[in-house]
């Protein structure tokens, strides 16, 4: 049995389905177990009281338990797990010890290494679904604002990080390994808001602000920190001087190339429109 956390999520979904789809079996970790609909066959368990009885496989995505998965952990490791799959990020990878990201993220892969003898850390760069956030700005006009227009990153598309958790979590990818997982192509905010303008075959286009006016913007709203924010900006400014690597893990893996930000576009297009 393999328990995926955050399994209504960006990643949780697309990976209980492709589970699924594959004939393993997957219980479904949601804080809406009564009302979530998943594949036939799929279990579903609430978020506030995990069933680990006969999982051997976890799927730790640490937005989804938001600074409870040490009580996860230690469930899993009295229930005698045998793997652990993180959805980390590439920011452990940064020299900032401040980036309040990475911090957290390197706290979760250092706690999943004491829970089971097997683990696998998930480092995406950007999510392509990161776009969501212009989601608001593209409904009410044709200018996406926001900062460093130039910060290139590397987006990966939402399917592709499931499909490598999917593989982590079944055994196909040796414990220990931790690859980052980006998108095909490097691109710049500019750019990508240019290619989501394409999808929608409207003019749009990104308007850099200041760095207050953009921290500003980010601490309106309710689930963000200051200490969040000022790490996020940081890496934004870094990515406009060194831009983001595309990454060779991910295409390793899967044995093809990773969906671009166009293909991205393309599947949430409804969601801007």
């Amino acid at each position: 049995m393999i328990l995926i956390t955050g399994a209504t999520g960006t990643v949780g979904r697309p990976l209980v389905a492709e589970l699924a789809a594959t004939g393993h079996p997957v219980r479904a970790l949601t804080r809406a177990s009564r009302t979530a609909r998943f594949p036939a066959g799929v279990e579903s368990c609430d978020s506030a009281n995990p069933d680990l009885d006969g999982v051997t496989a976890v799927f730790v995505n640490p937005a989804a338990l938001w600074r409870s998965e040490q009580t996860l952990f230690d469930a899993a490791k009295a229930a005698g797990v045998t793997r652990v799959v993180t959805l980390s990020s590439s920011s452990v990878l940064s020299g900032d010890s401040h980036h309040a990201v990475a911090n957290r993220h390197r706290e979760l892969e250092a706690a999943a290494e004491s829970v089971a003898p097997e683990f696998v850390h998930l480092r995406p760069d950007a999510f392509a679904a990161n776009a969501r956030q212009w989601i608001g700005q593209v409904k009410s006009g044709d200018t996406v604002v926001g900062p460093y227009a130039q910060a290139v990153t590397a987006p990966v598309h939402e399917d592709d990080i499931a499909a490598v958790a999917a593989r982590a979590l079944t055994g196909a990818i040796l414990s220990g390994e931790a690859p980052v997982l980006t998108g095909p192509q490097a691109l710049s905010f500019t750019e990508q808001v240019r290619i989501l303008g394409a999808a929608l075959r409207r003019p749009l286009c990104y308007e850099e602000i200041s760095h207050p006016a953009a921290r500003d913007a980010m601490l309106s709203s309710p689930w963000m920190t200051e200490e969040i924010a000022d790490s996020l900006l940081r890496y934004f400014a870094s990515c406009v001087e060194t831009p983001t690597p595309v990454s060779p893990d991910l295409e390793r893996i899967l044995g093809r190339r990773g969906r671009s930000f166009e293909d991205w576009a393309a599947d949430r297009i409804a969601e801007f429109r």
